[in-house]
């Protein structure tokens, strides 16, 4: 009788502490993660449009405007359809997510993602999709035709973002490795980057290849809303309303400011004056440097990682691109994808272990950490640039890809939208 009740009592043990192991809702976190998810939705609409339909010119800002627009909702659509499930559904050989979660098939009210619904789950991811996808049209804005961009946009989230998203954040290969990516360096930034620079080359020199803003005031309105969603963006990668949220939350602030301030002083010494665009260039610089290396990094790594940001994508932007000659627009290689590969070596730098036990980077001693994050950004810049080339002539056999010479003239929101963003009699 004694084994019979030690073993009872061990079986109700056993089952109590399994109760208290099982994942359960958290609504602390759950509330951060739904305003996280509306703070990266703002970084599109409208804070990405009206950066980049700012600096476009007068006669293209509702066309630039418009390929955020319905790059926010073709993504939406896709994500529901079957992204989240390739994305993040069960790993198929590292390299692809199981369909199983198809239109969120079996995701329920009761579906958890760690402390928080698993439907709050999928619409953040959802967020990230889409701006990625929207950074890119940066590159292509005046001479790409509307319909191009519709079709590039579904074939390259589901071909190009999505199987990046899963080899890094869904347990894919690059995870595996131990990929170390917070918020979206390679996933995001390095992704668009080289997007934008595939689609840069192939679509050729607008007739009048030169950036002078239409609206500054409109520039410095949607960066300000970029830095303000961003919070959402690295501090909600925590998953959580916790410590590492908080870093995260206060690295991205810090890189972001001496992003600008490097930005600012090396054009200062360079061309004699400080710009305000040039302000606003490196805050984005600061932003996406920071984004693989928010939650690894102390804010002393931040600094340092967002000031070298800063000074080289200016660079990059004033000397670089002009010897090469490439016409990339609103310069989304040189910012989001050299800073991208900047913030992600970087991290495999200066990922501190007292800050997330996840990472440890090379200055802490564990120099394969550099190894890995030099695998996953090469392995980012040659997949994204392959299938980017592979999608755009693929649509410009379908649809022509780019606008002929009297539209461009004209502007594309007359031949593309018929309309005008500015009817002032």
């Amino acid at each position: 009788m004694r084994r019979l009740g030690t073993i009872i009592l061990l079986i109700l043990s056993g089952l109590a502490f399994a109760e208290e192991q099982a994942p359960k809702l958290d609504t602390g976190d759950t509330a951060w993660l739904l305003v996280s998810s509306a703070l990266v939705m703002l970084m599109t609409l409208p804070g990405l449009a009206l950066f980049y339909g700012g600096m476009a010119k007068k006669k293209d800002v509702l066309n630039t405007i418009a390929m955020s627009f319905v790059a926010y909702c073709l993504a939406s659509v896709i994500w529901f359809l079957y992204g989240y499930s390739l994305a993040f559904g069960k790993d198929i050989g590292g390299v692809i997510g199981s369909p199983e979660k198809l239109f969120l098939q079996g995701v329920g009210m009761d579906s958890l993602s760690g402390t928080i619904p698993e439907f709050l789950f999928a619409m953040f991811q959802l967020t990230f999709a889409a701006i990625t996808v929207a950074l890119a049209s940066g590159s292509y804005i005046e001479r790409m035709k509307f319909s191009s961009w519709v079709l590039f946009v579904i074939l390259w989230v589901s071909l190009v973002y999505v199987p990046i998203a899963h080899w890094v954040w869904g347990g894919g290969f690059l995870a595996k490795d131990g990929a170390l990516d917070f918020a979206g360096g390679t996933v995001v930034h390095i992704n668009a980057g080289i997007a934008g620079l595939v689609g840069a080359l192939i679509l050729g020199k607008r007739r009048e290849a030169v950036l002078v803003p239409n609206n500054l005031p409109l520039v410095v309105l949607g960066t300000g809303l970029l830095w303000f969603g961003w919070f959402g963006f690295n501090a909600g990668s925590a998953l959580g309303s916790n410590s590492l949220a908080a870093v995260a939350m206060f690295n991205t602030n810090i890189a972001t400011a001496v992003g600008a301030l490097g930005w600012m002083f090396a054009e200062w010494f360079h061309r004699g004056k400080p710009t305000v665009l040039g302000l606003a260039s490196g805050v984005i610089a600061g932003l996406v440097a920071v984004t693989p290396a928010a939650g690894f990094v102390n804010p002393v790594g931040a600094l340092i990682i967002g000031v070298i940001a800063g000074v080289v994508c200016y660079f990059m932007v004033s000397s670089v691109k002009q010897k090469i000659g490439y016409d990339d627009a609103l310069d989304v290689f040189g910012i989001h994808g050299v800073a991208g590969i900047l913030g992600a070596i970087l991290t495999g730098v200066f990922a501190d272990p007292s800050i997330n036990e996840a990472g440890k980077g090379l200055l802490y001693g564990n120099p394969a950490q550099l190894i890995v994050q030099i695998k996953s950004v090469i392995v980012t810049v040659v997949y994204s640039g392959i299938l980017t080339a592979v999608i755009l002539f693929v649509a410009k056999v379908l649809t022509g890809l780019k606008i002929n010479g009297e539209e461009e003239v004209s502007g594309l929101d007359k031949s593309q939208h018929g309309e005008s963003a500015y009817n002032i009699s």
